[in-house]
Formats: structure tokens, C-alpha cells, sequence
């Protein structure tokens, strides 16, 4: 990391979230330290992430985003002065998003950074008609080579450490993601059908373990309560938590979410379940071991094929 001499670089990344997205930046975040490595380099995030990316080494700064309301004006204006007093000579905008692109324009009057995304005017625009059909991670590898960085690792969560042992697990299981957004329901399999899942694995030997938010507490209470050897640690993991169990589980199964994103790029071997509500093409899980199964209706994806496809014969 680099030392923060006066006179280094200062560059500003841009990644607000979700999840998903922020766990696919993580090659972009490698790229962009190992093309400046002696530049100060600060990162721009939700509050939600703000601890897990401060224990990697890519970054000088994290900053939390704040979000102001369109109408607190207040609010724009102390991010407005946060983003002109960090003095940035570049930014990467891997948000991509309307109001990232807006705070390009808060740099105004005076010098503007050169800046990487899709902002009018940025210097380093991505303006390929098709990025809108990429995958995220393809976007972005894009999006960098228009900045001249041409070297993206693929995602990685190798540089987390988190210590599972308060858990109390022994012997084989599977992390079972049964949640999502609460809008989105067409993109959940029935809570039925990961409650027998988790009755076959039990069955097996596999222990199954229950990963959520609050909002998902509904969804692992009832796992929960017809499988009685689940271990339910809804909101009781943080991301590097998840990251570390992921490693030592023999496979995982679990809607298109922020989490399967975490537990398949830390290498396990996982199921994700999609509906017509999502493209994979667009979003899909990466990793070293990943299968993707897709019906329009979730409903319409049996038990057997779903434990089929986790290969624990």
C-alpha cells in the first residue's frame, strides 16, 4: 500500500454497492492498485462495506457515501466539499451508476480529475453502445481498458480472514441461502423446498447452515423449525464470516444474492437459483465451482435436481 507521500497520486474509486457488485469489483480494485501502486488511493463505499474492503490492501482510504436526499442540500454540499478537497487526480466510477455520474459534476468549478466511467464530459468515458449487455465483470474489465488498464484479475476473496470456530461446527455441511429482496419474491425458491433439501442433507450426515438478514428471518425460521438439524446463524455472520465458512463447506445452495456472490468467489462449491426475474448472463455468480439452474418460475425447479447438481455423491 502506498506510503501517502505529499506528492503521490490521489485517485478515488467509486463502488457503492450492492453486494454482488461489490464482491465483482474486487479484480477491479486489484487492477487499479497494481496499476498505481504508489498513488494514495481512496475508496468511496456504503456504510455496509466500509469494514470488510478496510481489511484488504488496496485501499489508503475508505470513505462512507452518505447519500444525501436530492433535497438536503446541506448533505450535497459537505459531499461536494469532501470530493474537492481530496484533491483527486483521477477517479474510477466502477458504480457507473446516475448519481455517481452526478458527482462528477460536483468537482465543478476548477479542476476536474481525470475520470473513468460514464459521466458526460469524463475524460476516460465508456461509451461502448453494448455495455448495458455485459456481465458486470466483463463491464467493468471494459470500462478499465479505456483507462489503459488492460490487466484484471478475476474476482477474489483471498485476502480474507475471519476466525468460524464460535459456530460449533463439525463435521461436513452445506450453507443454504434461502433469502432476497423482499420486493422481489419471483426470485426466491419456496421456502418448501429448502426446508426438504435441508432434510435430505440431514439425512446425508450434512449439516445445513442457514445464512440471512433479518429481512430472510421469516424464510430460516421456518427451515429452522422442520429441520431441526439446521443450524440457523441468520444474522449472525458478517461478510468475512460468510467468506471463511464458505471455504470449509462442502457446497452451498441459494437464490440470486449478495451472499452466494460471497460464498462462490471464496471457492465453494455452489447452486445458484434463478428465475425470469435475472439474467445470469448479466450477474451470474463467479468462481472456481459454480452452477447455474434457471426456470422462469422457481416453483418449477424440483429437490432432486437441485441436489443433484451440488454433487455430494
Amino acid at each position: 500500500m502506498s506510503a501517502g507521500a505529499e506528492n503521490a497520486e490521489r485517485i478515488l474509486v467509486i463502488k457503492l454497492g450492492a453486494l454482488g457488485d461489490v464482491v465483482q469489483a474486487t479484480g477491479p480494485f486489484a487492477a487499479i492498485r497494481a496499476h498505481h501502486p504508489d498513488a494514495h488511493i481512496t475508496l468511496l463505499t456504503s456504510p455496509a462495506y466500509r469494514d470488510f474492503l478496510s481489511a484488504s490492501d488496496w485501499f489508503d482510504d475508505v470513505w462512507v457515501d452518505e447519500r444525501p436526499g436530492w433535497k438536503n442540500m446541506w448533505g450535497w454540499y459537505r459531499l461536494r466539499f469532501r470530493l474537492r478537497y481530496g484533491r483527486f487526480d483521477r477517479v474510477y466510477d466502477l458504480q457507473t451508476s446516475d448519481r455517481s455520474s452526478l458527482y462528477y459534476q460536483l468537482m465543478l468549478p476548477g479542476r476536474r480529475p481525470v475520470w473513468s466511467g460514464i459521466a458526460r464530459g469524463a475524460a476516460l468515458r465508456h461509451n461502448n453502445p453494448n455495455r448495458d449487455d455485459m456481465h458486470t465483470i466483463d463491464r467493468q474489465v471494459d470500462q478499465l481498458a479505456v483507462a489503459g488498464i488492460d490487466q484484471v484479475p478475476a474476482p477474489s476473496l483471498d485476502w480474507v480472514q475471519a476466525d468460524t470456530t464460535r459456530f460449533g461446527i463439525t463435521g461436513p455441511y452445506v450453507l443454504l441461502v434461502p433469502g432476497g429482496s423482499a420486493h422481489r419474491p419471483e426470485k426466491r425458491w419456496p421456502v418448501g423446498c429448502f426446508t426438504d433439501i435441508s432434510r435430505r442433507l440431514a439425512a446425508r450426515g450434512v449439516t445445513p447452515v442457514l445464512i440471512g438478514a433479518n429481512a430472510d428471518a421469516h424464510a430460516t425460521g421456518t427451515i429452522a423449525s422442520f429441520c431441526t438439524q439446521a443450524l440457523d446463524l441468520t444474522s449472525d455472520t458478517s461478510f468475512a464470516e460468510i467468506a471463511a465458512l464458505a471455504r470449509g463447506a462442502v457446497g452451498a445452495v441459494g437464490n440470486d444474492t449478495g451472499p452466494m456472490h460471497v460464498i462462490a468467489t471464496a471457492g465453494c462449491p455452489s447452486v445458484a437459483l434463478y428465475s425470469f426475474a435475472s439474467d445470469p448472463a448479466l450477474c451470474a455468480q463467479k468462481g472456481p465451482d459454480v452452477t447455474i439452474l434457471r426456470r422462469d418460475l422457481l416453483t418449477e425447479l424440483s429437490v432432486d435436481e437441485v441436489e443433484a447438481a451440488l454433487k455430494l455423491d
